[in-house]
């Protein structure tokens, strides 16, 4: 296994569907690797003997669950700052509009057994009338079909939702500079974050922090929005100094759209909820865009999720009420 074929495992795993060899040869220049379509070919029946791909007939390749596996293991050194580079470049792509609601914003997808449908429904809903939401829109979509670009397997249902780096693009794109420094969890009294209980940073990290935390158990999301105590998924953002004023009436703007959940300003220069901040900065608590799905995991239910996972349209979202009658009833 070579870095090029790692890179094609990727690449596949991304569409999870039949990719074939001109459409990789094109994913990979976007990756720095210049290939012919006849070095792609060469490769992939190497990792087809690995058992790593299985050819589709004349349309290409899959990845199967042994390339998928090793996608997640190998070339850890190659995925040191992965999230963080990842933040930086969906931040400068989003191109949400406040204003108009229109343009590209960033969505976690998260898988769920179809057989669990009802159940997640019910679980999540209240936490979808809650602040502890980046949004209550959401895509609800059956195994077979696609979020963005990518595809949910069969047996499954897909859930999309807002995930809060959305909120780098939109202040990036307002002239903000935004630094995604920790995610963790929060405990929450009496509706009130108090403290961060576990911090995981962005820099360094190859895996989303809120993604591990959510397998973890180390949350009460139910808790937090039956009882107003319990302990939600957030990340810790800062911001200049002197951009808090542009920044809080930026953040009610969003708020007036029904974007952002509960976002929180510190004080300059210091630390938020215990957190140190940089010299001339300010915290901000942002609330995590897979608090829904902790909350279905706390139920004891299965899920895989992947943040940060995808551009979509905003106007391709509903309303979560919405998108589950359409679901259920078309």
């Amino acid at each position: 296994m070579n870095r090029t074929m790692f890179t094609i495992l990727r690449v596949l795993d991304k569409y999870g569907d039949i990719v074939g060899s001109i459409e990789l040869s094109r994913e990979l220049r976007s990756h720095g690797i210049e290939l012919s379509e006849r070095t792609v070919r060469h490769y992939l029946k190497l990792l087809d003997q690995m058992g790593m791909t299985k050819v589709q007939g004349k349309r290409g390749r899959m990845i199967t669950e042994k390339g998928k596996s090793e996608v997640t293991k190998a070339f850890v050194t190659e995925r040191i700052n992965f999230v963080i580079s990842k933040i930086d470049s969906l931040s400068y792509l989003t191109d949400f509009n406040v204003d108009t609601l229109e343009g590209n914003i960033i969505l976690n997808i998260s898988f769920f057994s179809e057989k669990k449908l009802k159940d997640v429904v019910r679980i999540t809903a209240p936490v979808f009338a809650s602040p502890y939401v980046m949004s209550n829109r959401i895509i609800l979509v059956k195994g077979g079909d696609r979020i963005g670009d990518v595809q949910v397997p069969r047996g499954c249902m897909g859930i999309g939702t807002v995930c809060s780096i959305t909120l780098n693009g939109i202040f990036l794109k307002s002239g903000l500079p935004v630094t995604s420094r920790y995610g963790g969890v929060v405990e929450v009294e009496g509706g009130v974050p108090k403290r961060f209980t576990s911090l995981i940073s962005y820099d360094g990290s190859s895996m989303d922090p809120l993604e591990i935390l959510i397998k973890s158990g180390a949350t009460d999301v139910a808790g937090a929005v039956a009882g107003n105590n319990g302990r939600i998924l957030a990340s810790m953002r800062e911001i200049p100094v002197a951009s808090i004023r542009e920044a809080e009436v930026l953040k009610e703007k969003m708020s007036h759209k029904g974007l952002g959940g509960s976002i929180l300003f510190g004080k300059p220069n210091q630390p938020m909820l215990d957190v140190p901040v940089g010299i001339d900065k300010v915290g901000m608590l942002v609330v995590g865009g897979l608090n829904p799905i902790a909350a279905v995991e706390e139920a004891g239910i299965s899920t895989e999720s992947k943040a940060m996972s995808t551009l979509c349209e905003y106007s391709h979202l509903l309303a979560f009420n919405d998108a589950v009658s359409n679901l259920l009833y078309q």
